[in-house]
């Protein structure tokens, strides 16, 4: 079966709690909610593209563990194809523990278990070649490296999440085999040294993306596309939590250049679901299905969508 969508990295869980404030030492504090959900940048991004309509598969590692079963079965639930998702006997699936502050929304992570990645030797060459967009993040690069080639070979686009520049080697092999370059604010100033968005994005570009794009959280983003630069604003919402926010708008962008809208129109819906996805607690509980994230854009007459598009 070809997908529209085929992601491949990192897959984990995480456990979020609200608090009124973080803990001091020896301190005890009350938790208002708790959740258990998936998270990983490329997992989060499928379940908003399966979300809001589209084909998706996964490939990538979990352990054979309590945290590993957990993130199969919530593909299962959101309707990502798992069949490519390797259970590693022995192997510990990645967990986060994540406090959100009551009143800003903002959060604490604290992270563990061990990195799960696959080999390029397990890399789906058929299900990648067969399908329309290859989603990637920075996590397993070698994988991913392997997973590009076989897109590119094949004519599938890459988009790449880049988030993190924890690990900077092979990043720029990555890059130069990227189409869609979508870095957060962190990514770009550590491997540019620009702290300016415009000018981080113009440097990013010279890798050869064709769209590069820097999220800045809740000051939008700015997109270059060959001489056109231009910024969008994020949408002002009540935000119960931030987790995932960057990997849904990652989801939300995709499904756009699925439906070949203009990259000013792609980058206001990716903007609008983002947003969205901050009114609940963890990454995935308040990704808006389609239908929902189309009368919040009317609803606000965003340029774009107010038209009947």
């Amino acid at each position: 079966m070809a997908h529209d969508v085929v992601g491949l990295g990192c897959a984990c869980l995480d456990f979020l709690s609200i608090v009124p404030h973080l803990p001091d030492q020896d301190d005890q504090v009350w938790m208002s909610d708790s959740t258990q959900q998936g998270g990983g940048m490329v997992s989060t991004a499928l379940v908003t593209l399966s979300r809001l309509g589209v084909s998706t598969a996964f490939a990538g590692k979990v352990g054979n563990d309590m945290a590993g079963r957990a993130v199969k079965e919530e593909f299962d639930l959101y309707g990502v194809d798992s069949d490519h998702l390797i259970v590693e006997p022995g192997e510990t699936t990645p967990v986060s523990m994540i406090l959100v502050d009551e009143s800003t929304g903002q959060r604490t992570i604290m992270a563990g278990g061990t990195t799960v990645e696959m080999s390029p030797s397990g890399v789906p060459a058929g299900m990648i070649a067969a399908a329309r967009y290859l989603h990637l993040d920075t996590t397993g690069r070698q994988a991913a490296l392997a997973a590009a080639e076989i897109a590119r070979d094949a004519g599938v686009p890459v988009v790449l999440d880049a988030d993190s520049l924890s690990r900077p080697q092979d990043i720029e092999d990555l890059l130069r085999t990227t189409d869609y370059l979508i870095a957060s604010r962190v990514f770009a100033e550590a491997l540019t040294g620009r702290a300016d968005p415009a000018e981080a994005a113009e440097s990013l570009s010279d890798y050869g993306s064709s769209v590069t794009v820097v999220t800045l959280g809740e000051e939008g983003s700015y997109s270059l596309a060959g001489s056109r630069f231009f910024h969008t604003p994020a949408f002002p919402v009540k935000v119960v939590d931030t987790t995932g926010a960057g990997d849904v708008f990652h989801g939300a962008y995709t499904f756009g250049l699925l439906q070949e809208w203009s990259l000013e129109k792609t980058a206001v819906f990716s903007s609008a679901v983002a947003a969205l996805s901050c009114t609940r607690l963890g990454g995935r509980t308040g990704i808006p299905n389609l239908s929902h994230a189309m009368d919040f854009l009317r609803e606000r007459s965003t340029e774009h969508f107010n038209d009947g598009e």
